[in-house]
C-alpha cells in the first residue's frame, strides 16, 4: 500500500485528507491489511462457520444470571415524590402536539 492508495480510499470514502494526515494513516492501513492477509492465510478448509463466536467460547463467556425477581414492588414509595399521578403512573406535561 502506498500514499496514493490512501488518497484514493479517502476520495472513495468522501474524506478530505491532507498530505500529513494521509502519511499518518498509511501505517495504520498497512497494519490492517497485514492482519487481513494473515487471517486469510489460515487454512479453514473443513471447518464449519460459527453462528456466533461466543458459541465457541461458551466456557469463557460471562454466564447469564437467572431471570429472577430480586426487587420488591416499591411503586407506592416511588409515587410519593410525583407532583402529579394517576392510576399509579407519573403524569407529565404534553410536549408534542
Amino acid at each position: 500500500m502506498k500514499l496514493d492508495d490512501v488518497q484514493r480510499i479517502a476520495h472513495l470514502s468522501r474524506l478530505e485528507l491532507s498530505q500529513k494526515e494521509a502519511e499518518a494513516v498509511l501505517p495504520q492501513l498497512q497494519a490492517v491489511f497485514s492482519l487481513v492477509e494473515e487471517m486469510q492465510a489460515v487454512n479453514t478448509e473443513g471447518l464449519e462457520p460459527l453462528a456466533h463466536p461466543i458459541l465457541f467460547l461458551r466456557e469463557l463467556a460471562q454466564p447469564l444470571r437467572a431471570d429472577e425477581v430480586t426487587e420488591s414492588d416499591q411503586r407506592t414509595e416511588n409515587m410519593q415524590s410525583a407532583p402529579a399521578q394517576q392510576d399509579g403512573y407519573f403524569l407529565v406535561p404534553k410536549v408534542i402536539e
